[in-house]
């Protein structure tokens, strides 16, 4: 099976400075995999990195079967990846809820009546169907998290890539949102601090150590309560 996305031998830098040396990481159709570690540890720069934000100082970049070196290079898979960025304000910028979720299938070649149809089904599934209207930048936190999460989602991906998806988010939409994410039927790529979020939707787990990437457990440990931690595999 080829892998959804690849990296190999992957070294990425900020501000010149190394944050991951030589990560391999591979995604396949289905999997739900985290990726764990500290503030500045480079796991926003890695997601980028994906996509084609950040450029490797090394190593080599495969979305679905095809490397990936310059821009154009991306472009192609982009609509195939939604990423979820870690500030919804970054992704909000059309004025009305319906036209941002709109923004993506209309790029795809949809015509307007197909995305605005497309949008609706999703903004109702979510159950935010009643904010199609709003302005977007008039929502709460949470609510801007789904809009963002629906424009993703009604462009039909193959994989969702999530930086810190429930910062924000009330138990209200978070609810809906895990409810979301547990249905997509693609593939899942987690950056989260929240480990009771991880241990509900990923499967295995990576941890960014010495600017490198280690397997890890996703298990609760009994205590005089039970919750959920992400720690490196022994």
């Amino acid at each position: 099976m080829t892998p959804l996305i690849e990296l190999q031998n992957v070294t990425l830098a900020r501000d010149g400075v190394a944050v991951l040396q030589g990560v391999d990481l591979t995604l396949t159709a289905g999997e739900r995999l985290a990726i764990v570690g500290p503030n500045g540890a480079g796991k926003t720069t890695l997601l980028r990195a994906i996509v084609g934000l950040e450029r490797p100082a090394q190593g080599t970049i495969r979305l679905f079967g095809a490397s990936c070196v310059e821009e154009r290079d991306f472009r192609p898979f982009r609509p195939r990846i939604g990423y979820l960025f870690q500030d919804s304000e970054d992704q909000l910028f059309c004025p009305t809820v319906l036209e941002d979720v709109c923004f993506g299938p209309l790029n795809m070649g949809l015509s307007e009546a197909q995305a605005q149809a497309q949008a609706a089904d999703v903004l109702d599934a979510l159950g935010i169907g009643h904010l199609a209207d709003r302005i977007s930048h008039r929502l709460s936190g949470g609510e801007k998290r789904l809009v963002c999460l629906a424009g993703l989602l009604a462009m039909r991906p193959d994989v969702l890539m999530l930086d810190e998806p429930t910062n924000g988010v009330d138990v209200s939409n978070g609810r809906r949102l895990r409810d979301a994410l547990r249905t997509f039927s693609g593939a899942l790529l987690l950056v989260s601090h929240d480990d009771a979020f991880i241990s509900e939707l990923a499967t295995h787990a990576l941890v960014i150590q010495d600017q490198g990437l280690t397997p890890a457990q996703i298990h609760t440990h009994p205590h005089s309560h039970s919750h959920p931690h992400v720690h490196p595999a022994s």
